[in-house]
């Protein structure tokens, strides 16, 4: 199952400092809060999403927790949404007790001790896709090539039938320490380089890593709406930790290819549609498709110009996490015909000899302004 990142929600690297998350929420808190929406539900939605991310990122050790597992760390009664906690009762705090002594190990005196977690490393994806299918939402099966937990040995690096042993150095603690003066100086054992333990007979086939290398087919659930940048996070299907420590997540990172007649903004659609001159001089009634193929009727009024923008409502992209869609903005351009037939011309030419100027009001007063600025 794919899940937006909580990051992307809030529009934030995650790099970002606290004061920028927290600016960044009530920015869109204020956007999408249901009063000012009159009840809309697609604001709900969006306004109950950043705040769920909100809770998360503005406590650090859920900050942490977030960064290491996903949205992992906050199911089967986690809770880390609105109105949750890490509280409430022995079997959930167990769980994250569990995460949180992988995360603060040292400092909570936790059963971890001061090993290191060496999680695998994360992984980028770039993924372009079409319009259409940000439109419609789509499964797409991806390769990445990625080392995963060698099957022979189970991840644990060590030959089958045989057992990692604690490090007689460091007690399986993974760090050392030695006093210099007055302090005492922690550092990485340097016999099992902070593993804790150590391998006396290796697995031959990832020769104790616990990882080998392997090609992995995925599929993304692309969802509608998604736009350019949108990250999508898959938790554990990065690179697999040493020593059957947590994998790293993979991130896919999509992107639009150009269309050729839409530009996208936000949820809205913008199209330059090009119209005949009697449509423009006399107005009629246009057809223009979506990215889904259905026709949507436009009302041309009587006398449009160039540049005129008109909007059909609820005829653009899906919301991404949210219901309704943005909207269809046609900006009009009026072709001047550059092949006409013998009777058009003499229809034309008719025109122009009963044309008063009043037909034209714009070029009539520019030309006045002309021969004003010129001194008659």
């Amino acid at each position: 199952m794919t899940e937006v990142d909580y990051y992307e929600l809030l529009q934030c690297e995650r790099t970002a400092d606290d004061a920028t998350i927290k600016a960044s929420y009530r920015k869109l808190a204020m956007q999408y809060h249901p009063d000012k929406n009159g009840g809309c539900k697609d604001s709900e939605a969006k306004f109950k999403a950043v705040s769920e991310a909100y809770e998360v990122l503005k406590d650090p050790q859920k900050r942490a927790a977030y960064d290491r597992f996903g949205h992992a760390a906050f199911k089967n009664g986690g809770g880390a949404g609105p109105g949750g906690g890490f509280g409430g009762g022995g079997a959930d705090f167990g769980a994250f007790s569990d995460i949180f002594e992988s995360v603060f190990g040292e400092f909570m005196g936790g059963r971890g001790g001061g090993r290191q977690a060496r999680r695998g490393a994360d992984l980028r994806y770039d993924m372009e896709i079409r319009l259409e299918d940000a439109f419609h939402g789509k499964k797409v099966d991806i390769t990445v090539d990625v080392s995963s937990a060698c099957e022979a040995c189970d991840g644990s690096g060590a030959k089958p039938g045989t057992q990692a042993k604690g490090c007689a150095t460091c007690g399986g603690h993974g760090k050392v320490r030695a006093s210099q003066g007055f302090f005492t100086v922690e550092r990485t054992c340097p016999a099992c380089h902070g593993a804790g333990e150590v391998i006396a007979d290796p697995c031959p086939k990832c020769h104790g890593d616990g990882r080998v290398e392997k090609t992995k087919t995925l599929t993304i659930n692309i969802p509608p709406g998604v736009d350019e940048g949108t990250r999508i996070r898959l938790t554990g299907e990065g690179e697999a930790g040493a020593r059957g420590a947590p994998a790293g997540d993979l991130y896919v990172f999509l992107h639009l290819a150009k269309h050729s007649i839409y530009e996208r903004e936000g949820s809205n659609l913008h199209a330059r549609v090009p119209i005949s001159f009697t449509t423009a001089a006399l107005g009629g009634e246009i057809e223009v498709p979506d990215p889904s193929g259905e026709l949507h009727k436009i009302r041309i009024a009587a006398g449009i110009q160039s540049g005129r923008e008109l909007r059909q409502r609820g005829a653009g992209m899906p919301v991404l996490q949210g219901r309704g869609r943005g909207d269809l903005v046609v900006q009009i351009d009026v072709e001047t015909p550059t092949k006409l037939s013998a009777k058009q011309r003499e229809l034309l030419e008719e025109f122009r000899r009963t044309e008063t100027g009043d037909e034209c009001p714009e070029a009539q007063g520019f030309f006045a302004r002309v021969k004003k600025a010129v001194g008659g």
